[in-house]
């Protein structure tokens, strides 16, 4: 099971999404690395009433075993109703030496 892969299945099973867009960046990145870089786009009820901060802290902690095996984690988190009124995700940053 790829990274990538191990991430999605812990996230859907967190959070129950109405929509999950998980995007490997690594490509973009300086370096050999292949799962070191992903954006993460996630829209759940349960972030209804949620802070975007806490948002953020829920996701990390769903992830806290994979933390150390990548280097960047983009996080797009919504409430069904803000995505429908959003659907818009800013592009990533590069890193210093990307392509």
């Amino acid at each position: 099971m790829t990274l990538q892969q191990l991430i999605e299945g812990k996230v859907r099973q967190a959070f129950v999404p109405d929509h999950l867009g998980l995007e490997n960046e690594s490509h973009l990145h300086a370096g050999p690395a292949t799962e070191s870089h992903f954006k993460l786009v996630l829209v759940s009820s349960a972030f209804n009433d949620m802070s975007r901060v806490k948002r953020h802290q829920a996701v990390y902690k769903v992830l806290a075993d994979e933390m150390q095996q990548f280097h960047a984690l983009a996080l797009h988190t919504f409430t069904p109703k803000e995505w429908v009124e959003t659907q818009a995700v800013p592009a990533s940053p590069l890193c210093a030496g990307g392509k």
